[in-house]
């Protein structure tokens, strides 16, 4: 794998990466924190043969000369359009199911695949190489008259086909002279006629789509931009628990050559308040509802645990705090570069800014009308409880919003988050009617902030620094005002955005920080990092720049429309885990700021 020029595809269980060949090169069952059965992504062929090769599906056409790809409009559904050098020519429509199905949202671990000859005799070889444990266990390979099954040490998944089973068994090329199709999942039989379910899934799945965006709030400017960036961040999803995860791969680093590559596919508080602030402006209200939903049940667990006082700050997709860190050693990494990573050791660390995280997502459970599962008693209670720790921690020391490992400060943004954890307190207790907390929270809410303003502002340099009493800046700063710490007219604020955009830009993008930490010098800009930059430059007053700038990074996006966590600021290439939650938020939130209303646009 030499770019993350992929397209993703998925229903909210599962999701697939497919590369510019139209080979899927990754996709884990039967969930995405699950075991990546298709991991070429993260295994780099260098010196291996084509026999060696693992963790892919790939239908090639034989002698291709060209593939064209595009997604149908509107959708998750992936076209790819070969030709080869005779002028044949094939479509492969690649898809997970989703649509409503006896009034409920069906949702396999499935995807399809649909082959449909559009010209001439195209030849195809399938290599079909699922790999379980991490690519270290083959499976054993089983098959019937219509199917494969392969058999692993813990689960078993099975492909079924009205194509030749022995010509896909033996990876030999055949010709396509009428549609197949090719169903990849769990090890169930299809008990109904292959090509007329394969298209009586499609067509739903695409009018699933299609409603799922006639949904949407957009704004009027940059339309597809943000259509593409919604679908995106559905798919990252997880419907079952309502959790969103913060990427779908683990380990393709953020830099070449460098360590940082971590696990990505869990679900991250600090999150919480962009996607919740991103999905109420499209107007997605069940997709917030139900990631609510999931984080309220955090705060539940959190009683739970009578010892536990600090917050971790992520989960996994079912909640679940223990993500052991490990080593993945049979596959080579992104283009070569591990270790690849299961887990993430960052579940362990203390960071402060979880409680202000969850509370300021929490806020919509009871100020949003529209939402069917609201706020209560209960629920304001066990938030206090989150308020009271803020309290306790909001000038101590963490590892910070960069999650650094081996360093530990008072930042100034975990200190914002836990002050703007009790000041929306005071917002939800005025709702209640329940005027003695609102005094109780308003008056801690003003002691931090009194707190912070001394501690975070350095009179020097006239800006506010990126941790207690320190000079250094990082990129949080860019979000005072939007968190309503500060007026974005309070000169403070105007200098420290503009002391942030002359030490950390790079090109059109930015750094999180440009200090050495834990790993050295950042080599590669954080894509969130440059919306929060237009984000801050049109809350000062500079409309017009922020609008070119954002137009500049709208242009880094792969051909499929989609982001990557991070870019190098010279070439635009895309680093990172992929596609990253983060980053699409970034482009929404931008969007919906920067566009014209649909009144002026009219």
């Amino acid at each position: 794998m030499s770019s993350l020029d992929l397209a993703v595809i998925g229903n909210c269980t599962i999701s697939a990466l497919v590369d510019r060949r139209a080979q899927i090169v990754w996709s884990c069952f039967p969930r995405f924190d699950g075991d990546p059965v298709f991991s070429a992504l993260l295994d780099s062929p260098e010196g291996r043969t084509d026999a060696e090769q693992k963790g892919i599906f790939a239908i090639d056409m034989v002698g291709m000369v060209s593939c064209e790809q595009t997604y149908l409009e509107n959708t998750a559904v992936l076209v790819s359009r070969m030709t080869d050098s005779f002028g044949n020519i094939l479509e492969v429509t690649d898809f997970a199911p989703r649509f409503k199905h006896y009034d409920r949202t069906f949702r396999p671990p499935m995807l399809i695949r649909r082959v449909y000859p559009v010209k001439g005799r195209p030849r195809i070889r399938v290599r079909l190489r699922p790999h379980y444990d991490w690519g270290g266990c083959p499976p054993s390979l089983t098959r019937g008259s219509n199917h494969l099954r392969f058999v692993g040490p813990a689960y078993s998944l099975r492909l079924t086909t009205d194509a030749s089973v022995s010509y896909v068994q033996d990876e030999r090329p055949f010709v396509v002279d009428r549609p197949l199709s090719f169903f990849f999942g769990e090890d169930e039989p299809l008990r109904s006629e292959t090509d007329s379910t394969a298209r009586a899934f499609l067509d739903s799945t695409v009018d699933f789509w299609r409603d799922w965006v006639r949904s949407l709030s957009i704004p009027f400017d940059w339309q597809e931009a943000v259509i593409r960036a919604a679908i995106t961040l559905k798919l990252c999803n997880y419907e079952e628990t309502g959790a969103i995860v913060a990427a779908l791969t683990t380990s393709v680093p953020e830099a070449p050559h460098t360590k940082r590559n971590w696990d990505y596919r869990y679900c991250w508080l600090r999150d919480a308040y962009f996607v919740i602030q991103a999905l109420n402006r499209l107007g997605t209200t069940k997709t917030m509802e139900e990631y609510l939903t999931y984080i309220t049940n955090i705060v539940d667990d959190m009683e739970a645990i009578p010892d536990q006082k600090d917050m971790p700050p992520l989960f996994s997709i079912t909640r679940s705090p223990d993500l052991d860190e490990r080593e993945a050693t049979a596959l080579a990494g992104y283009r070569g570069m591990g270790p690849v990573r299961v887990g993430n050791a960052a579940y362990t660390q203390i960071q402060n800014d979880a409680y202000g995280s969850v509370v300021l997502a929490s806020v919509h459970a009871f100020l949003d009308r529209r939402l069917i599962r609201t706020g209560n008693r209960a629920l304001f209670a066990h938030l206090e409880k989150l308020g009271h720790r803020a309290i306790e921690v909001f000038d101590q020391p963490d590892a910070g919003p960069w999650e650094l490992r081996t360093k530990a400060a008072v930042h100034t943004f975990p200190s914002v988050m836990c002050w703007a954890a009790c000041d929306r307190l005071v917002k939800i207790a005025e709702a209640m009617g329940r005027e003695d907390r609102a005094a109780f929270w308003r008056e801690n809410a003003d002691h931090m902030h009194r707190v912070i303003n001394e501690r975070a502002y350095n009179s020097e340099t006239g800006t506010f620094v990126s941790s207690f009493d320190g000079k250094d800046l990082d990129a949080t700063l860019l979000l005072l005002a939007e968190l309503d710490f500060v007026k974005a007219e309070d000169p403070r604020f105007i200098a420290t955005v503009e002391a942030v955009g002359a030490k950390l830009r790079r090109g059109d993008l930015l750094l999180r920080y440009d200090v050495e930490d834990d790993f050295g010098l950042m080599h590669t800009a954080f894509m969130i990092c440059g919306f929060w930059y237009v984000d801050a430059l049109n809350a000062i007053g500079r409309k017009d720049e922020a609008k070119e700038l954002f137009e500049h990074i709208l242009s880094l996006r792969n051909s499929f429309g989609l982001f990557s966590e991070d870019a190098d600021f010279t070439t635009g290439e895309l680093w990172g885990n992929f596609p990253q939650t983060y980053s699409m938020v970034g482009l929404i939130n931008s969007a919906v700021r920067l566009s014209r209303s649909w009144e002026e646009a009219f």
